[in-house]
């Protein structure tokens, strides 16, 4: 098991080309699904082989699961690592049938992170004031990231080549190794003007990239560093706690929806690969309207 587990997640890597966050929660997963598996049949975990799974034990995995607080969404990613493993197994024959293919999928509610209202957004984006390169730095990354609706793993891997201030678009290489191009508007162009005019001050000389988004020390900036410029301009624009980088992604969906764009319009600047990933903000704001209603109208109140 723990040979096939191996040469699943190489397949993720090398031909799926999946992002190292991927990977990891994939590995995390199997890995966890494994040491399961070995309680679970009374073996040692080296002597589990992959036709040991059934059903029954997929189906005890995800109680298990339960049993340890883990999410509905959390048990649903884990089932399907283990359902992408076990169809793997079966195409390079190892198996005859995928075990976990007929295991239900826990339902997860359908749920957003809340988005920033308007007020909210440019509040939080207009809080770095200042000339100083982190300041004009975290004003672009603000800006970009509510203008395109970019995911964070998406902006720290922009270069300057990616990024077109004149046409005001940007090449994003999104999941699944998928290129598309984003357009973004006059305030976060200027920003990263503003941001570039300052950029070599702060790179790393010996580094022959041209990150767009650099740390103290000239080097690409991280996904975690992005996490806490979100959190220290949050608390100094005194916005409600729980906004991260996603938060804007959403923000960015929420307000083009409710400014009448096409969903399918929504689709391609997000890069959802399915119009249903998409169709949530539909869902969630038809949702949203009819709760101001019933609580609005006098008509649609409850006796």
């Amino acid at each position: 098991m723990r040979r096939l587990i191996h040469r699943y997640l190489e397949h993720l890597q090398g031909e799926r080309q999946v992002s190292p966050q991927t990977l990891r929660a994939y590995e995390h997963d199997l890995l966890t699904f494994h040491e399961f598996l070995a309680e679970f049949l009374g073996k040692e975990p080296d002597a589990v082989r992959p036709q040991d799974a059934d059903p029954l034990a997929v189906r005890s995995f995800l109680a298990a699961l339960t049993r340890k607080g883990l999410s509905k969404r959390s048990q649903g990613r884990a089932l399907s690592a283990v359902r992408s493993l076990f169809r793997f197994a079966c195409r390079e024959g190892t198996l005859e049938a995928n075990p976990a293919q007929g295991v239900k999928t826990p339902k997860a509610p359908q749920t957003l992170p809340r988005h920033l209202r308007p007020g909210e957004v440019e509040r939080l984006i207009e809080a770095p004031q200042g000339e100083g390169p982190l300041v004009l730095r975290d004003r672009a990354i603000l800006e970009l990231l509510y203008a395109a609706g970019l995911r964070v793993s998406e902006l720290v891997g922009l270069d300057w080549p990616d990024v077109d201030l004149s046409a005001r678009m940007v090449r994003v290489m999104g999941k699944g190794s998928k290129e598309r191009m984003v357009p973004f508007g006059r305030p976060a162009a200027e920003a990263l003007r503003a941001w570039l005019g300052v950029w070599d001050t702060l790179r790393d000389a010996s580094d022959e990239g041209q990150p767009v988004f650099l740390g103290v020390k000239g080097k690409r900036l991280g996904d975690r560093d992005v996490r806490r410029v979100i959190d220290r301009w949050v608390d100094a624009a005194a916005v409600a706690r729980g906004v991260h980088p996603h938060t804007l992604r959403h923000t960015f969906a929420t307000h083009l929806l409710e400014g009448g764009a096409d969903l399918r319009a929504i689709q391609e600047l997000l890069g959802h690969s399915s119009l249903s990933t998409t169709q949530k903000y539909t869902h969630l704001e038809v949702e949203r309207l009819l709760s101001v209603y019933r609580d609005a109208h006098p008509r649609a109140r409850r006796s």
